[in-house]
């Protein structure tokens, strides 16, 4: 889409209206609990209210085009105005709204946990310490006022964007997949992408992980694998379907511990699955075992492409959702997108955790995963005691829970870790590369590393590459008269100087 063309979309934007009642339109239940209570809130509404009266989210009225315009608008308003984007007025599908963009940095994460962007790790680590399990609720559920079952559902109903130019078709990127361990009936949640084949069939692209591990079990019985797949759900959900745990706890119970209370489940029409009672739109249906079907190209997280592949097949026994539902157009491609976001801060707490248990508990100040690395490079903030604990913290980054970082950049509580500028000067000013450059050679990589070959006779899940590790940090505070060399030239009384004391004031609305 052309410039001119955002331009005269944005025409469009209603920069000032608060998604209450009167924005929303005909979503008259938002942020409303089942049954009418007042329980906290737990769907999707209440946190987009949140982000519109911040100013991090804008409003498009005029007609837009899930198949040819809707991801370009969405990305664009990101990249251009650091705005998420809700969607009022959908070509061919009247009763639907849609958002995007709405998880794609900190700051809006932060507004959708409840947390300050200063203590937004910390927070996160201690809250889901002490999960809270979910609970089953009766009565009527928000997520089940329209329910749709056998040749009534049909998936061409529900506003599918198409996000990137060289995808094979329209994909659900951000459905929650809700499984069960047929052994014990513990509930797994992950996010996987789904194209959609045609009114009652998708794919169902499973990674080697925990998903794959309860596929494997019902192939073993012979049995297709009941899945509800939930779009569109509060921050905290949605944070505990993207964040890897240990095989056996249930995500939801993740969930809980952000929301400081039980996530409020509902049992699903066609099969034994419970999903979140205030969900925008729940797909019933099963894995279809033994099915296989030509899938992608697709627009993944590093911002390149899967090639075309097979998959397996999900096929929809019903399709329940809110009335007036809104549908959660998760972007995945190019970043800077929601899944680089969400993704990156489940690497950020992993990591963070990961490094509290090494050598009795490093003295980390801040973990960032940056979402413009297509998840590949973490800087770590850091206060080294002594020398040689800033390549400890290196290793033990590149080898933390997640496979996606191959680089790893350690620098001092002096620099800002999200800022590239300070992480650049920081390599230029404090690297020796003879010394503080290490590379790891013949190691696993990310999958959708593109530039780390596949090990002969292998597939994508076994890439060996190249990890590297940079030591941006000065000499430790061990040898202070070394440490000082690197002091930086700050202006003077640049920490009690406002500049708001000088400059216009409209500089700053």
């Amino acid at each position: 889409m052309s410039d001119d063309g955002l331009r005269g979309f944005m025409g469009g934007l209603n920069r000032t209206g608060d998604l209450d009642s009167r924005d929303l339109g005909k979503k008259k239940d938002a942020g409303r609990a089942p049954g009418g209570s007042n329980l906290q809130d737990q769907s999707i509404r209440g946190y987009l209210q949140k982000l519109e009266r911040a100013g991090e989210m804008v409003r498009v009225e005029k007609e837009v085009d899930p198949a040819t315009n809707l991801s370009a608008i969405e990305w664009k308003t990101y990249d251009e105005l650091g705005k998420a984007t809700y969607f009022a007025n959908l070509k061919d599908h009247p009763g639907w709204d849609a958002c995007s963009q709405i998880f794609a940095d900190r700051r809006k994460w932060s507004l959708g946990l409840n947390l300050t962007e200063d203590e937004f790790l910390g927070g996160i680590r201690r809250r889901i310490e002490k999960p809270v399990e979910p609970v089953l609720v009766d009565g009527p559920a928000p997520c089940q006022e329209v329910v749709k079952i056998g040749d009534e559902a049909s998936l061409y109903d529900i506003p599918v964007a198409t996000i990137s130019e060289r995808d094979g078709g329209a994909f659900i990127p951000g459905g929650m997949s809700i499984m069960k361990d047929p052994e014990t009936g513990i509930r797994n949640i992950s996010i996987h992408r789904q194209q959609i084949f045609d009114a009652r069939h998708t794919g169902f692209y499973i990674l080697p992980r925990q998903a794959r591990r309860i596929h494997e079990m019902y192939r073993e019985r012979g049995e297709n694998v009941p899945v509800a797949v939930v779009v569109g759900a509060h921050p905290a959900i949605f944070f505990g379907s993207a964040f890897t745990t240990s095989y056996g706890l249930d995500e939801l119970s993740v969930s809980g511990a952000l929301l400081g209370d039980p996530v409020r489940l509902v049992k699903c029409k066609t099969i034994d699955v419970e999903v979140p009672a205030d969900a925008e739109l729940v797909l019933e249906g099963e894995i279809l075992m033994g099915e296989l079907h030509d899938e992608g190209p697709f627009g993944e997280v590093p911002g390149t492409y899967a090639e075309a592949d097979q998959t397996e097949v999900f096929h929809v026994k019903a399709i329940t959702h809110r009335r007036d539902p809104i549908y959660y157009a998760l972007h995945c491609g190019m970043p800077v997108t929601d899944t680089q976001a969400t993704t990156g801060i489940g690497i950020e707490v992993a990591t963070w955790d990961h490094l509290s248990k090494v050598e009795g508990g490093l003295d980390i100040r801040d973990v960032r995963c940056h979402t413009t690395s297509g998840l590949m490079m973490v800087v770590v903030r850091m206060r080294p005691r002594i020398e040689g604990q800033a390549k400890t913290a290196l290793m033990a980054t590149l080898s933390g829970p997640y496979l996606h970082p191959k680089l790893a950049i350690a620098v001092d509580e002096d620099i800002d870790a999200n800022d590239l500028r300070q992480v650049i000067w920081s390599i230029t000013t404090r690297v020796n590369a003879e010394n503080d450059v290490t590379l790891i050679p013949h190691t696993r990589t990310f999958a959708l590393d593109k530039i780390s070959p596949v090990h002969p006779g292998g597939n994508q899940f076994e890439r060996m590459g190249t990890k590297w590790l940079i030591d941006a940090t000065m000499p430790a505070p061990t040898h202070p008269e070394a440490r000082q060399q690197f002091e930086r030239a700050m202006p003077i009384n640049h920490e009690s100087v406002d500049i708001r004391d000088f400059l216009p004031e409209e500089l700053f609305k």
